[in-house]
């Protein structure tokens, strides 16, 4: 009980940055009027039917410079990992002597296949 309470946490948790988005989005729905009234640029030119995207906008684009800014900083926290590549040590196969036993026997090879060509080239007729 507690291992699941513990992996939906952790995945909610995970996923939450990719949901603001929408929870921006799911509350200007819901008070879509007020923002309209109150909080919206051109609530003086109702001609141009914002209707508080304007505000909306501005909302998404302040989320994501925030994500951005916050993803910069990681990036510019992180430690720096030198990697470097020592010479390689020379390595060298010692010679085996081949001992060629006696129980390979000649006639078990068998010879290249060949085709014969004349019977699928033939010289063109005049």
């Amino acid at each position: 009980m507690v291992r699941k309470l513990l992996l939906y946490s952790w995945l909610f948790a995970v996923l939450l940055p990719t949901f603001s988005q929408w929870g921006t989005i799911a509350y200007y729905q819901v008070n879509k009027d007020y923002i309209a009234r109150v909080l919206c640029q051109n609530r003086d030119k109702p001609q141009l039917h914002c209707d508080g995207k304007c505000y909306l906008a501005k909302q998404l684009r302040a989320q994501q410079d925030r994500q951005d800014q916050e993803t910069a900083e990681r990036v510019q926290n992180l430690p720096v990992v030198q990697l470097f590549c020592q010479h390689p040590t020379p390595f060298r196969f010692h010679p085996v002597p081949i001992v060629l036993s006696e129980t390979i026997r000649p006639h078990a090879f068998l010879p290249a296949y060949s085709v014969p060509l004349s019977a699928l080239f033939r010289p063109p007729r005049v």
